[in-house]
C-alpha cells in the first residue's frame, strides 16, 4: 500500500497554509497528497427547515477549491481530494494506515505569542499514531496567508530537532528529522537540554555513567552522539551540527529554532491515566515556534 501525505482543510488561510506545505514535502519525498475536509451533516435539535444538499454542496466546494488550488502550484503531484462523512479529529485520525504524516493548520497570533492551536488539533497531535505538522499563516500581511512562517523559499536551511533520552526513545523524531532535511537539503541542529539533577536524584547508577563519561557535561554529549549515530550513517548527505545546553527543554529549542525551517519534537505515545497528553516540550513548541512544529510519537 503506497504510502501518502494528508492534510486537513477547512476553507480557511490556515488550512490552505498547511496544504500547500503539505504539497511541497509531497513533492520533495516522492509521495502522494491526500486533502480531506471533514464534514458530518447533522439534524440540529431546533424545529428548522435545512437545506442538506446545499450544505453538502458547499463542503464540495471547499474541498474543490482547495483541490484546484494546491493543484494549480503543483501539477506534478500525485493529488486527491474527499469530503469525509466525519467529525474532524475523527476524519484525521481515520487515515493513518496509509498516511506518512498529517497536516494541520494553525491560526497565527503575532510573532511575541506564537500561534493558538485549537482543540481540534491537540485532540489529534494527542491521539495520532503518525507524526503530525502544524503550519501557520505568516504574520505578515504581504503573503495572504499563502505559506507558513519560516518557510518562504524553505529549501536548505536548517531543522532543529530535540533528542531526550535514550537512542530508541528518540528514534522516531530524529529519523523523521534526518529525512526531512535530507529531503529539502537542509541542514539538522540536534540539541539535547539538560539540568543538574537534585542532590536527591543522584544515584549510584547514574553517577557511574557519568564518571565514565569524564562528568555530567561530556556523558549528555556522548548520549547525544549515540542517538545520532545510526542515522548520520543512514543519511551521510546531511550536515549536522550537535548542540548540549543546560536548561528546560523547551526553552532551549525555543531559543534555537528562531531560523528554522522546522522544529521536531518527540511525543510519548503512551496514554497516561488521564488519556494521552502532548507534553510540556510539545506544547511549549506548537505554541511559541516561529516555524512548523512536527510532533512524532515514540513508545
Amino acid at each position: 500500500m503506497s504510502r501518502e501525505i494528508v492534510a486537513g482543510v477547512d476553507g480557511s488561510p490556515e488550512s490552505l497554509a498547511a496544504a500547500d506545505w503539505a504539497a511541497r514535502e509531497a513533492v520533495r519525498r516522492g509521495l502522494g497528497l491526500r486533502l480531506v475536509y471533514a464534514w458530518r451533516s447533522e439534524p440540529l435539535n431546533i424545529p428548522l427547515d435545512q437545506d442538506r444538499a446545499r450544505q453538502d454542496r458547499m463542503a464540495e466546494e471547499v474541498v474543490r477549491a482547495a483541490e484546484s488550488t494546491v493543484g494549480g502550484r503543483h501539477p506534478d503531484l500525485a493529488l486527491t481530494a474527499e469530503v469525509l462523512p466525519d467529525t474532524p479529529v475523527a476524519a484525521l485520525l481515520g487515515t493513518e494506515e496509509r498516511a506518512e504524516m498529517l497536516v494541520i493548520g494553525s491560526r497565527g497570533h503575532g510573532r511575541v505569542v506564537g500561534f493558538l492551536l485549537g482543540s481540534h488539533g491537540q485532540q489529534i497531535i494527542a491521539a495520532a499514531t503518525r507524526p503530525v505538522v502544524a503550519v501557520r499563516t505568516r504574520d505578515a500581511p504581504e503573503t495572504d496567508g499563502a505559506e507558513g512562517a519560516g518557510d518562504a523559499g524553505d529549501e536548505g536551511g536548517e531543522i532543529v530537532v530535540g533528542q531526550e533520552g535514550g537512542p530508541e526513545d528518540s528514534a522516531p523524531a530524529v529519523g523523521f528529522a534526518f529525512a526531512a532535511a535530507a529531503a529539502r537539503g537542509a541542514s539538522l541542529r540536534a540539541v539535547r537540554a539538560w539540568s543538574v539533577p537534585s542532590l536527591y536524584a543522584y544515584s549510584p547508577a547514574s553517577m557511574a555513567l557519568a564518571d565514565e563519561a569524564g562528568g555530567l557535561v561530556p556523558y549528555q554529549e556522548k548520549a547525544l552522539r549515540e542517538a545520532l549515530a545510526p542515522w548520520r550513517e543512514r543519511f551521510p548527505g546531511v550536515r549536522v551540527t550537535e548542540q548540549v545546553e543546560i536548561g528546560s527543554a523547551g526553552q532551549v529549542l525555543l531559543s534555537s529554532s528562531g531560523a528554522a525551517r522546522l522544529l521536531v519534537v518527540g511525543r510519548r505515545a503512551r496514554r497516561g491515566a488521564l488519556g494521552s497528553r502532548i507534553g510540556s516540550v510539545a506544547h511549549a513548541a506548537l505554541h511559541l515556534a516561529p516555524c512548523p512544529v512536527a510532533v512524532v510519537p515514540h513508545g
